[in-house]
């Protein structure tokens, strides 16, 4: 006898957690298959920034996807029992008087009012002769509990199936999938779609993050702190230092050009001794408009596709996962920006 559920989920990053908090709120049945490997999200530094730190500009809904966010934490805190927002703002060093000008100038942008705090701050410890700028409702995700506290959630209910989805024992027409009949399957695979033989045409490319983990010999605020790259504290007297971008280097082996480009860049502004203790690396899904890709098969229409988040995985997958779900179940279309068509 097969077990009917209205959905499979085939992916255990971002995408597919927070497409399962969906299911969850509306009461579907679903099953999330998981091979087991550290997806690009279980390592990603958890960054949830509403500025684009480069240029002091913001993105597309970034107020609404803030919002939304924090409202959905709090829902998943409910049933899982941890709270896994840390509320440490982003302090972003300025390189130049030039940056605190244009800070300012930027800060009277209606859309960037709400997130640039005009008081400078001068941080303890690290060389910021020229004072930082606070990015109001910024904070982080702790990363290591939202991923261990859904994964113990899903498997105590019996949602989670630790094994390699099997793309050929899946059969579209008759909505069966080896032991189970389903309503639809979302595919939630990130850089993995490049073998999904249903999806593998999407303009998904794969970009390369390091991070290093670091044991400091002088102690820092305890704050995120951004320069070339982002510095915050970990625990167990160990802080993230990262992470690289690389569309190029995309072997599957640390780069130690990377490493260098982090060590080097850590030490433009913590001028003490510090070990690197642990290097790590994933491959983020990213599109070359920077918006996810999101839609439905051309010929099944059980079929989804949910990738593409980028570097900002945590409130593309949040914000969007709702807009997928309402475009399922109620019918209300996908934003254009954002349509798995908008490339054809």
């Amino acid at each position: 006898m097969k077990k009917e559920v209205d959905y499979i989920i085939v992916g255990d990053g971002y995408a597919g957690l927070f497409f399962a908090h969906q299911l969850i709120k509306n009461n579907k049945s679903f099953v999330i298959f998981s091979e087991g490997r550290k997806s690009a999200s279980q390592v990603s530094a958890g960054i949830i920034n509403p500025v684009v730190l480069k240029k002091f500009t913001t993105f597309w809904k970034a107020q609404e996807q803030i919002d939304l966010l924090k409202k959905t934490l709090g829902e998943i805190e409910s049933y899982t029992g941890g709270n896994y927002l840390i509320d440490k703002a982003i302090h972003r060093i300025f390189h130049d008087e030039n940056e605190q000008k244009l800070w300012l100038k930027k800060s009277d942008n209606g859309e960037l009012t709400e997130f640039l705090n005009k008081k400078f701050e001068l941080l303890n410890t690290v060389k910021n002769e020229f004072l930082c700028g606070k990015v109001n409702q910024s904070a982080r995700l702790d990363v290591n509990g939202f991923f261990a506290g859904l994964f113990s959630f899903f498997e105590k209910k019996g949602f989670l199936l630790k094994e390699k989805f099997e793309y050929d024992k899946l059969y579209p027409s008759t909505s069966s999938y080896k032991d189970f009949i389903f309503k639809h399957v979302i595919f939630c695979e990130g850089i993995g779609v490049k073998e999904n033989p249903y999806f593998s045409g999407i303009a998904v490319n794969p970009n390369k993050g390091h991070h290093i983990k670091v044991r400091l010999s002088q102690t820092v605020p305890d704050v995120t702190i951004k320069k070339k790259h982002f510095l915050f504290p970990l625990g167990n007297g160990l802080h993230f230092y990262g992470g690289t971008y690389d569309r190029e280097q995309l072997h599957h082996h640390i780069d130690e050009t990377a490493v260098e480009q982090l060590v080097s860049g850590l030490s433009e502004f913590y001028p003490y001794d510090f070990e690197v203790e642990e290097v790590h690396f994933g491959f983020r899904p990213t599109v070359k408009d920077r918006r996810p890709i999101i839609g439905r098969h051309d010929e099944y229409n059980n079929l989804y596709v949910f990738n593409g988040l980028g570097a900002r995985g945590i409130l593309n997958g949040c914000y969007f996962s709702k807009s997928l779900y309402q475009f399922i179940e109620e019918d209300i279309p996908l934003h254009d920006e954002v349509s798995l068509n908008r490339f054809k």
